[in-house]
């Protein structure tokens, strides 16, 4: 770290502080000899760890902390550059924000409009100081027959896997449930043309990313995943991630509605846009394997505390389709 901050005009460092929250990239809380608080990120990620991915985020987060928007900049090291390598990694160095996470269950109706007019006004923002975007032509979605192909080999994973636990057991029988949801469903699977818009996105917007001083949003942070995508369908997946039961995985579909009310009063998207987006989201989650892909394919198991909830959301959705809809569309 001391090697790191060198190419800065800091204080040398007088403690360092991993930050545990996190499933790509490394950080940590610098305090300098000074007084002066920092965060450090280290990237690691292979799917963001290069440098013209990382100088896009920092131009684009810059040119929205300068639209006063709640986004913390990077800051340039001695040659004003906002990346440094050492080490063999890159690293980039922000003011450290501080806040606290809230899950979006914790907010009042009120703060889940205002929170979803600020991510409606980031995507307005996006389209002004990032590059222009093409509409693509279509965007393809999942076929269930690969879908299908996929839990058969978890699955079967999931039952040899030994000491069979209650993980085990539980992704068994999720994914026999999906096969039976993906055979009810396989009809309704979205065409190329239904998506709506496509914009420059936050990509991984939720309650992690999201930091609050008192009932004001302090900081959006982890641009990583910066990128084009279906700006509705963004604010539908972050509504999930946002609005859900931590065990259940249920959406609370009062603050949904508010939130969603609130996002397309920015003008970022029309209630049409925002109905494909959940149809499109909805199958994109009927068709979704990664966190299992993860722990049988990879044995990564970071994302195993995540699963109960995810799958009871999913079955819970297709249950509620319509009543889903209305709150996010009406």
């Amino acid at each position: 770290m001391a090697g790191v901050l060198r190419a800065y005009r800091t204080a040398p460092p007088d403690e360092v502080v991993p930050v545990a929250e996190g499933l790509l990239n490394r950080g940590y809380r610098i305090a300098a000899s000074d007084g002066a608080r920092y965060f450090l990120k280290c990237y690691v990620d292979p799917a963001t760890a290069n440098r013209s991915a990382i100088l896009r985020q920092h131009r684009a987060t810059a040119a929205l902390a300068g639209l006063g928007l709640p986004v913390p900049p990077p800051i340039a090291d001695r040659d004003g550059r906002t990346v440094t390598a050492y080490g063999g990694r890159l690293f980039a160095l922000y003011p450290w924000v501080p806040g606290s996470h809230r899950h979006g269950t914790e907010l009042d109706p009120a703060r889940c409009g205002e929170l979803g007019t600020l991510l409606g006004s980031l995507h307005g923002a996006l389209r002004e100081v990032c590059a222009p975007l093409r509409q693509p032509d279509g965007v393809l979605s999942a076929e269930v027959e690969e879908t299908g192909r996929i839990v058969a080999e978890l699955r079967a994973r999931a039952r040899a896997h030994r000491p069979y636990g209650p993980f085990d057991r539980l992704a068994e029988q999720r994914l026999t449930e999906r096969l039976d949801l993906l055979a009810a469903h396989r009809h309704r699977r979205p065409g190329p043309a239904d998506a709506p818009p496509t914009g420059w996105t936050h990509g991984d917007f939720h309650g992690l990313n999201v930091l609050y001083r008192g009932e004001a949003v302090s900081a959006v942070l982890d641009w990583d995943k910066l990128a084009p995508h279906p700006v509705a369908e963004e604010a539908v997946r972050a509504a999930t991630l946002l609005f859900n039961d931590r065990t259940s995985g249920v959406l609370d579909l009062v603050r949904v509605r508010h939130w969603a009310r609130a996002y397309r009063a920015t003008g970022a998207a029309s209630a049409e846009q925002v109905a494909a987006a959940v149809h499109r989201v909805w199958w994109e989650r009927l068709n979704d394997l990664w966190m299992l892909q993860w722990h049988y394919q990879r044995h990564d198991h970071r994302a195993d505390p995540l699963f109960p909830a995810s799958a009871g959301q999913l079955t819970w959705w297709c249950q509620d389709y319509e009543q889903v809809m209305d709150a996010f569309a009406n």
